[in-house]
């Protein structure tokens, strides 16, 4: 025999013994897991807007996602588009409600409020919009935090207040246990009726005994129609004593002109 042989002889005869002398295989058996609270409310809000609104209604959308942990941001919308699309891209993010900014020649603000995808939805004017950078609040709250949402007791008094407020609820509520809150309470938000509008405002919770602290930011819902589906449908009730900005306008400058 030759020397190579010998030397592919020993080489195997020890390649034999290690595979011996391996142990075999573990088998891992691993323990359940203790079940954690379970996130059981798994809405989200689709929050997006249309373009050609400006600076100050894009920071007071900002302002309300950094407030809004179960949300989802989306792309701007191209205006020629039908408000329909937004019920399949709140779909594909698996998303129950949607918030929709519209902006009008670049100085009115009209935001939409949805349940997907079988309705109802409303159309709201925003007024008085004052955006956190503005106010420069002493308040402040952690992000990621539930609020408290307090209501005005004319809410109950009237059906089309009673579907806004539990829309406003669904939409502006943190559900329990989101993976992206905090599992406490430090600020509320307060809905008030005056002069047949919602007016918002953000406060944080100083003490037990009910001191409070404004954070901002400030808006004013006015209620233009509501309808039954999503983004459309049937009008189950309309604002008689709203007046469009276009028109509240001309009638400003016509009565300018009458008195010269």
């Amino acid at each position: 025999m030759t020397k190579l042989s010998k030397k592919r002889k020993r080489s195997e005869t020890r390649e034999v013994k290690d595979e011996e002398e391996k142990p075999l295989p573990s088998v891992r058996i691993e323990e359940p897991v203790p079940k954690k609270a379970r996130w059981i409310n798994r809405q989200r809000v689709l929050v997006l807007a249309t373009r050609g609104i400006n600076h100050r209604h894009r920071h007071l959308m900002e302002d309300l996602k950094r407030l809004m942990p179960h949300h989802k941001p989306e792309s701007k919308m191209e205006r020629q588009k039908t408000l329909s699309v937004v019920n399949e891209v709140a779909e594909m993010k698996n998303c129950s409600k949607v918030m929709l900014f519209e902006g009008r020649k670049k100085q009115d603000l009209y935001m939409w409020l949805s349940n997907i995808p079988n309705g109802p939805s409303v159309k709201f004017l925003v007024e008085n919009i004052h955006t956190m950078a503005e106010l420069k609040f002493t308040g402040n709250c952690l992000k990621g935090s539930r609020p408290l949402l307090s209501f005005d007791p004319t809410f109950t008094q009237k059906p089309h207040y009673s579907l806004l407020k539990e829309l406003l609820t669904q939409t502006f509520g943190v559900p329990n246990k989101h993976p992206k809150s905090q599992p406490f309470f430090d600020h509320v938000y307060v809905f008030t009726i005056l002069d047949n509008k919602i007016w918002f405002r953000n406060f944080q919770i100083l003490s037990e005994d009910g001191a409070v602290s404004e954070i901002g930011p400030r808006f004013v819902l006015n209620p233009i129609k509501i309808f039954s589906n999503s983004f459309g449908g049937a009008p189950l009730w309309e604002n008689n004593v709203y007046i469009s900005p276009s028109r509240f306008r001309r009638q400003i400058s016509i009565a300018k002109k009458k008195k010269k």
